[in-house]
């Protein structure tokens, strides 16, 4: 039996324990603060085998080896390898497993690496694979049974180590993202991006663990049964922490009471995180042997691609924007080639401005490399827009390595009826969990009758479902022909698009713009075929949205088929035009786009007369290059503590507001910092001429404290002080207490920003502000972290607690202006 078979045995078991923390059962054993989890493992071996003893015996069918940490980021400083330190754990809990509970299972624990990957942060998506490919040939040749990613809050983080684990393992995969209490990760992903994409992966099982307690996570658990028919597994928090005794504030039995009430939401593997311990799980054990578990049926996942932020349900029609392609474009064409990446961005901007749902992407030009151009526009869009991708191309390679390091699920355009592409494009799709259009032709062409294309729908919907596509995730394009040249094909594709509707019961897609080519007065005749298209059955509308035409024709469409509910979203578009004529999109408020965005502005044509908001624009919309070109101009006409304080900190003040509101996540926080640091870059060669000015706000210190290793959160402080003119000296990660106060000395600094992860270092954050006092030192002292509340901050005598990176600016602003 091979190792997913075993698994496969154990999930027809009425329910699966796996243990409790590791990391608390460390702490209550003495564990020293700064000291590596991992090391035990040749260190302490007897310790780390006596733990996984008592989980087996308290009834956990699984044990997650003490390997989460186990990556060379987190591990380069330890004297041992990855391998010596991964194998080590798989063989103790092995050995305990062989003395306890033979049948039980070993995984091989894995969590984040500790960096953020491009474009948000500067680890590639190729080297994350590599460390976790590294952990995983490790894990597997030393016996683990299974491969566990927990704690995840990125989710191209994650795909990367679910890649990374199917591609050098055959071990079942489990997998779990780590939710706030408003339903986002860290990093801003939504629960049905996990479910979607994560889903499409072929896990073996996904869920969430750590962040909140039973109660907390029950809206969390909830959401996530909605997109995802996979086992789901719940591994809370022993409640929540207090600071001050590290103790957490849910008993055992109080635990396995509040998880006895989440089991209707189907949940099939259940076990516990931090300040969980063999009680826990005795307690959990126990809940479920007397109650039985709650048996999950099978639910409607929607069809939807999405991004990591937004997703994009089928349910109505959608407009997919067609810009985003060379074919007839001569200057989109000439910025390949160039990789002129500013005018695809605005190109970007510009259709989602107008209400573009999803955006096509195709990069293909004759002389230039389409895999690596494919890759990089990919990459470069989602730092700037949050719709999904279509990915527009017929090549393998191309559509592969777009859909490696594309984050979250995306729609491949496309695959058709004959035999070569079914046979190379269906199983990428597949692979990546891709939503996959299906063009109506074959080796013969389009056929002229609409019931022949059918019969090639028919043959590609039983292609891609016989090896494993779901059927709601293929849309058929019926091909709309040049009407000018052939009348008679817009009837025979509306008639296909309605038989594939409702006979084949499949989503469909047209390009709609070819209709009217060698016509004159073309968006007349592209409005009125949508519009028949739409009575048709159309669901994804592959259209220019910069007409407004043709986002009238669908908004009005979907407030008479009844699809917008009570008008919301045309009221919202229309409300303030005037009522006499169509008015262009751009002067209209796009129902679903963010309130404040600022109607779109093509800073390229601008050139030579750039403005203040024309940087603030550039900064916001996440345009790097851009915002550095505006910057050169402006310095040339006015001072430069102008564009910092009329235009730089404003603009990031606005996305800080709109972070909070949760309108926008970190990614984009991070991406218009980035822009800002650009144009800061600027301004200081330009000022390098002239000694006597400056553009720095003032030095401030911080630091992730002694004995914690995490130091995300503490970047991503950084790069937000330093695009607001501060001076950061960053001290790193571990930081000694007598490092932090020489360097608030040395620097004659008056603002120190100190972080802990884990509820252990807290004492080392205490002791650092501690011997700060003793020096007298004239430092006010902000804190945060993950562990922290504003309570313990006043109780260890800092002056500031701050809950997110963007308060860190405000308080910076309120010490040094």
């Amino acid at each position: 039996m091979t190792k997913k078979e075993k698994f496969k045995e154990l999930l027809k078991k009425d329910y699966v324990l796996l243990d409790g923390a590791m990391g608390t059962m460390l702490q209550a054993a003495g564990m020293k603060v700064g000291e590596t989890p991992e090391m035990l493992n040749i260190t302490n071996p007897e310790l780390i085998e006596s733990i996984h003893e008592k989980y087996f015996f308290a009834g956990s069918d699984i044990v997650y080896a003490n390997t989460f940490g186990g990556n060379e980021y987190k591990l380069e400083e330890c004297g041992h390898s990855v391998e010596e330190l991964v194998t080590a754990g798989i063989k103790l809990a092995i050995k305990a497993r062989d003395k306890v509970k033979p049948e039980g299972l070993v995984a091989l624990d894995l969590g984040p690496i500790g960096i953020l990957l491009e474009p948000t942060g500067v680890l590639s998506f190729e080297a994350a694979y590599d460390m976790y490919a590294r952990c995983v040939k490790a894990g597997a040749a030393a016996g683990a049974d299974l491969v566990v990613f927990e704690t995840m809050t990125d989710l191209l983080d994650l795909k990367a180590a679910v890649l990374a684990a199917r591609e050098n393992s055959d071990l079942p995969i489990l997998t779990t993202m780590t939710f706030e209490q408003n339903l986002r990760t860290f990093t801003g992903c939504s629960i049905s991006a996990f479910g979607l994409t994560i889903s499409g992966l072929d896990v073996d099982a996904l869920g969430i663990n750590c962040s909140l307690g039973p109660k907390e996570l029950e809206p969390v658990i909830k959401e996530l049964r909605k997109w995802t028919n996979a086992p789901l597994v719940l591994k809370p928090n022993a409640g929540l922490p207090d600071p001050k005794t590290n103790l957490y504030n849910v008993t055992a039995k109080d635990f396995a009471l509040l998880m006895k009430d989440l089991r209707k939401y189907g949940i099939k593997i259940y076990g516990g995180c931090c300040g969980t311990n063999p009680e826990f799980i005795e307690e959990l054990s126990k809940m479920l042997k007397e109650n039985g578990n709650i048996k999950a049926e099978p639910v409607e996942v929607p069809a939807a691609i999405c991004s990591a932020t937004k997703t994009c349900v089928v349910n109505e029609p959608r407009a997919v924007g067609e810009r985003i392609n060379p074919t007839g474009k001569k200057k989109f064409q000439q910025a390949l080639k160039d990789r002129d990446m500013d005018y695809i961005l605005g190109q970007a901007l510009e259709q989602t401005s107008a209400g573009a749902d999803i955006l096509d992407v195709n990069v293909g030009v004759p002389g230039i490399d389409e895999v690596e151009m494919m890759v990089d526009t990919i990459k470069a869009l989602q730092s700037v827009v949050d719709v999904p991708l279509q990915i527009d191309s017929t090549d393998p390679l191309v559509l592969e390595a777009a859909l490696r390091v594309y984050n979250g699920r995306a729609l491949v355009n496309s695959v058709n009826g004959e035999e070569e592409s079914l046979k190379n494009i269906l199983p990428i799709c597949k692979k990546y969990g891709a939503a996959v259009i299906g063009l109506a032709l074959d080796e013969d062409g389009i056929p002229k009758k609409g019931e022949d294309r059918v019969k090639i729908a028919k043959k590609i919907l039983d292609r891609a479902t016989s090896i494993g596509i779901d059927k709601k995730d293929i849309y058929i394009d019926c091909l709309t022909l040049t009407v000018s040249a052939e009348q008679e094909g817009a009837r025979e594709t509306l008639k296909a698009l309605q038989t594939v509707k409702n006979e084949l019961g499949l989503k469909t897609i047209l390009g709609v713009s070819n209709i009217s080519f060698g016509l004159p007065n073309r968006v007349l005749v592209n409005h009125i075929f949508l519009t028949m298209a739409l009575q048709a059955g159309l669901d994804l509308c592959i259209i220019n949205p910069n007409l407004p035409e043709m986002m009238g024709a669908i908004r009005a469409f979907k407030v008479l088929a009844c699809f917008d509910e009570n008008s919301v979203d045309y009221v919202a578009a229309y409300a303030n035009m005037p009522q006499t004529k169509i008015v262009p999109v751009s002067e209209a408020k796009t129902a679903g786009n963010n309130p404040s965005a600022s109607t779109n502005i093509n800073l390229q044509e601008k050139k030579g007369n750039y403005e203040l908001s024309d940087l603030a624009y550039a900064v916001k919309k996440g345009l790097k290059s851009e915002g550095a070109a505006v910057t050169r101009e402006l310095l040339t006409k006015m001072d430069s503590m102008d564009i910092v304080n009329k235009s730089l900190i404003p603009a990031l003040d606005e996305i800080g507001v709109e972070f909070e509101k949760g309108t926008l996540f970190l990614p984009q926080l991070i991406m218009a910092a980035s822009v800002a640091s650009e144009a800061f870059d600027v301004i200081k060669e330009t000022l390098n001429k002239d000694s006597d000015e400056t553009v720095s706000k003032g030095k401030i210190v911080i630091a992730t404290v002694k004995g914690d290793v995490h130091d995300i959160g503490k970047n991503i402080v950084k790069v937000l002080l330093e695009n607001y003119g501060y001076e950061v000296i960053d001290l790193g990660k571990d930081v000694p207490y007598e490092d932090v106060v020489n360097a608030i000395r040395d620097n004659d600094v008056h603002l120190c920003g100190l972080s802990a992860l884990m509820t252990t270092t807290l004492v080392s954050m205490k002791e650092t502000i501690q011997l700060i006092r003793e020096n007298n030192l004239d430092c006010k002292v902000m804190v945060g972290g993950a562990v922290l509340t504003s309570e313990y901050a006043k109780e260890i005598d800092a002056d500031f607690y701050a809950a997110d990176a963007k308060e860190s600016v405000d308080i910076a602003k309120r010490v040094l202006g």
